[in-house]
């Protein structure tokens, strides 16, 4: 399933970009997110979700297998377990941003 999210913030393309590869800045943005370490590419951490009346925990890790700068255009392919039970969980995230009016950046995030 491919979900597709647009934003826009108040950065300049340039400065975008350095955030969104900067996990350590990034992951305080995101709800239910806590990091536990980074090394290079590679970054691991949980995830806490809540669907209706059910929150999941999930462990796992995640890689910028590409980082185009040029383009600006960013893939993390993830992947994680279940803290407690046996499902699994894996994600693709394509990220690109695109200059949208001055000192703006447009942020489309696809996820399969």
């Amino acid at each position: 399933m491919l979900l597709e999210h647009r934003f826009v913030v108040p950065l300049q393309p340039d400065d975008a970009w350095a955030m969104l590869l900067d996990v350590e800045r990034v992951a305080p943005c995101l709800p239910g997110v806590t990091l536990e370490s980074v090394e290079g590419a590679a970054f691991a951490g949980k995830l806490r979700i809540k669907i209706g009346s059910i929150t999941v925990t999930y462990r796992g890790a995640g890689t910028f297998t590409q980082r185009d700068a040029t383009a600006r255009r960013a893939v993390v392919e993830a992947v994680g377990r279940e803290v407690r039970g046996s499902g699994t969980a894996t994600a693709r995230v394509t990220a690109t941003l695109e200059p949208s009016g001055d000192d703006e950046t447009t942020v489309l995030v696809c996820t399969d």
